[in-house]
């Protein structure tokens, strides 16, 4: 599965391996200074979303603002998951210790690959997620731990938005983690903060 990607192999073999999902209009290399700050010494994995609109990388389509195209939702998710697992067989990390970190449309292609495959991702910190799909029985997410960031005034998701994610991933069994902050839509220091926090308390 073909995907433009940028791959760093980290210092620490201890340290699991960071799979980083930019958000509308970003790249592979848009969150490398978030990851190095969450986890030093981590394997990094950053990717591309194989979709354009209007020029802009996404990874997977959209109806309009906040309605996503499911049916491609539900291709790219599976396209990913090849992507990864041949990302895993190429550069020799341990698919059973990657922690996704997406940030807005990359942190909704890696909820929604929780949901399809439950424990493809020991942790995963999604930063300013939507509810990916609705209706979607999820598999068991026990022992998956998940870090929500999200504002309070968010102008693009709702509070009730962050808490029916919590609650559909809560459910499923994840040990869900939020932080709330009053930077919009954007990513702050004090939630990359928390996300560090939270990251720094997993065991791999």
């Amino acid at each position: 599965m073909e995907m433009n990607h940028i791959f760093r192999q980290g210092s620490d073999p201890n340290k699991p391996t960071l799979v980083l999902f930019h958000g509308t209009g970003g790249d592979e290399h848009d969150l490398l200074p978030l990851a190095e700050m969450l986890s030093p010494g981590s394997s990094l994995l950053g990717i591309r979303g194989n979709v354009l609109e209007n020029g802009m990388p996404r990874f997977f389509r959209r109806l309009s603002e906040g309605v996503f195209d499911e049916a491609d939702l539900i291709a790219r998710t599976h396209e990913v998951k090849a992507f990864l697992d041949e990302a895993a067989a190429e550069y020799g990390f341990d698919p059973a210790r990657l922690v996704a970190v997406g940030y807005s449309n990359g942190a909704n292609i890696a909820g929604s690959l929780l949901l399809h495959y439950g424990n493809v991702f020991s942790s995963a910190a999604l930063l300013h997620p939507m509810v990916p799909l609705r209706g979607l029985t999820p598999p068991s997410l026990k022992g998956v731990s998940v870090f929500i960031g999200a504002g309070v005034n968010d102008p693009l998701i709702s509070k009730a938005e962050t808490e029916e994610l919590e609650e559909l991933l809560s459910g499923a069994g994840a040990d869900v983690t939020v932080k709330w902050s009053n930077q919009g839509h954007r990513l702050s220091a004090a939630e990359a903060e928390a996300a560090k926090d939270w990251l720094d308390r997993q065991s791999f």
